[in-house]
């Protein structure tokens, strides 16, 4: 007898059916490969078929597989839209919005949007939520929030809408004693041999782009070690660990005694957006949006 598949097999099989790449489904599913390989075995053993003829060039799927992957969304798609029900429910009895974000937004945009969004929603209430540079949706991926202040690029960025708030200029932060103190400004191209912190690697395109990989002409980055938040970003710098590039407005947020920051030239400017999720059609997001707008 065949056992109920579980909805986040048949999530794991859609992805990889719709990218023909594992590799590619476990970064859209933020997982790793060899943990959706095994559950896609583990769902092939369960309906006793392959779903995808598979080597180390491409992957195909299988007349079964064809067969169940429109099943396979319209059971996901059914399950979005019961959650959103539910969510919609939950959010009009509990009148609160989670907005996540991964580094201070300052600017004026939190007291802006507080107050705005007030004079629409009277009875609602804004949550708060920090999340580590680990997710670079700050929870937005995950469900967690219902929508984040988010910094470009952020892995499948374009399965979420997104609206600029900010443009900066990228700064360099350093050691209050580094040789960057007695510079006003300094070229990329003269931080190409520094240690750099890193972003985790599940940020992938947010984490390239604080290392500018796209300025580097092919040299790679020294990474001096991997920081996953704000707060622990800094606390290194001061101690010496390396430098990191970040926005001009956020120079100016976390700036301390240990630890000074200049302007980078020859570098594109940095965008922190608002991001929502499409499918995200309640009248109380619009609002939300429209506060900052």
């Amino acid at each position: 007898m065949v056992m109920d598949a579980h909805l986040r097999d048949l999530r794991y099989f859609v992805a990889v059916a719709e990218e023909l790449s594992f590799t590619r489904a476990a970064d859209r599913l933020f997982v790793s490969q060899p943990a959706l390989s095994k559950q896609v075995r583990a769902l092939e053993e369960q309906l006793r078929v392959r779903l995808f003829e598979r080597d180390h060039r491409s992957v195909t799927l299988t007349a079964p597989g064809a067969a169940l992957l429109p099943a396979a969304r319209e059971l996901l798609q059914r399950w979005n839209e019961a959650q959103r029900e539910i969510s919609d429910a939950a959010a009009s009895d509990a009148a609160r919005l989670t907005v996540g974000m991964s580094t201070s937004v300052g600017r004026g945009l939190l007291s802006t949007i507080r107050a705005r969004f007030a004079e629409r929603r009277p009875n609602w209430q804004l949550h708060m939520r920090q999340i580590n540079w680990d997710d670079a949706t700050a929870g937005l991926s995950t469900g967690e929030v219902d929508v984040a202040f988010i910094w470009l690029p952020v892995p499948n960025q374009d399965q979420f809408n997104v609206r600029v708030v900010a443009t900066e200029p990228r700064w360099v932060a350093f050691p209050a004693d580094h040789w960057l103190s007695t510079r006003d400004e300094v070229d990329f191209k003269e931080l190409l041999g520094e240690p750099f912190l890193a972003l985790p690697e599940t940020a992938g395109p947010l984490r390239d782009y604080w290392l500018a990989l796209d300025a580097r002409s092919g040299n790679p980055p020294r990474i001096a070690g991997t920081v996953t938040n704000a707060e622990e970003t800094f606390a290194a710098i001061e101690g010496g660990a390396g430098i990191t590039l970040l926005a001009s407005g956020n120079a100016a947020i976390y700036g301390r005694a240990g630890v000074s920051a200049i302007p980078v030239t020859n570098l594109s400017p940095s965008e922190l957006a608002l991001a929502w999720r499409p499918d995200d059609h309640r009248s109380v997001i619009r609002d939300l949006v429209e506060a900052l707008t």
